[in-house]
């Protein structure tokens, strides 16, 4: 009796410790994220997101994601994507809009979110997906990895997909400020300490060859970033005269030090909070 006893208290603890993963969701829902401890999927009914035709100056990078976005809903081959480049200028706006832009008319194309702490578990997280009828984007936004980091190494998982191979009904889309996924010093400084300066980093650095797909995004001129302004006044009946927003966006992009997609959209929300317009 006492060892029964014992041994329940251990699987008792044990299951505190690691609890049991949540049943698989109503995938009803149009997005989810990606949850640990225990393992389920939340859904998000709806997605903070801007329509795609409000994305400007990008029009390459859209386009091309628009495509390789219908394809895979409609079920035909497509590639990983990694979104690149500078801080502020539309990569995790437009991964969201070109998924609500697609899924309008094949609503079966989800979209689920993981954190880049949760890397990980994703082989948890594709053994759920894996086999269903829905179409999933694996978004990881803001990714990036140091030295010591281990977690690129989870990341291969859905890239390569192991031994099992990538479910067919899942591609990844990943935004992150580096195009190698790594700081360009951190790379250097490795190459100055290795024998072999060209395997020092290769596995980290080819981690970004495996998404099919690249696609660059760079700062802003001075007409794309008032026209993303004209374009959020127009979208949201924000009324003022070309004169005094061109005065006012250049002078809150002085104060900045950059011009964005981002200081374009922080701009208006002021803009539109002194007009009594509610977004």
């Amino acid at each position: 009796m006492t060892d029964t006893t014992e041994l329940a208290r251990i699987a008792a603890a044990l299951e505190r410790l690691a609890p049991a993963p949540k049943p698989a969701p109503n995938f009803d829902a149009p997005a989810f994220v990606w949850r640990v401890n225990p393992d389920h999927l939340e859904a998000v009914t709806a997605v903070s997101r801007i329509d795609v035709s409000l994305l400007v100056g990008i029009n390459r990078a859209r386009d091309t994601l628009l495509a390789n976005t219908r394809q895979f809903a409609a079920g035909l081959p497509a590639n990983n994507v990694l979104l690149w480049g500078a801080r502020g200028m539309g990569k995790s706006s437009l991964v969201k809009a070109a998924h609500g832009a697609v899924a309008q008319d094949l609503p079966k194309l989800k979209i689920v979110e993981v954190q880049r702490e949760d890397l990980p578990s994703i082989s948890r997280c594709l053994n759920l997906l894996r086999g269903r009828p829905e179409r999933f984007i694996l978004f990881c936004d803001d990714l990036s990895f140091s030295s010591d980091d281990q977690h690129y190494k989870a990341l291969k998982a859905v890239l390569d997909g192991g031994i099992e191979g990538r479910p067919e009904n899942v591609v990844l889309y990943a935004t992150s400020n580096r195009r190698h996924l790594m700081p360009r010093d951190m790379i250097e400084n490795e190459r100055q300490a290795a024998v072999h300066e060209t395997e020092a980093v290769e596995e980290k650095v080819s981690l970004s060859d495996r998404f099919g797909l690249w696609l660059g995004f760079h700062g802003a001129g001075q007409d794309d970033y008032l026209t993303m302004i004209r374009g959020y006044c127009d979208a949201y009946g924000v009324e003022i005269d070309d004169a005094t927003l061109r005065a006012e966006a250049i002078e809150w992009q002085a104060t900045r030090g950059s011009r964005s997609g981002r200081v374009a959209w922080q701009y208006f929300t002021d803009l539109a909070g002194r007009r009594g317009v509610k977004l």
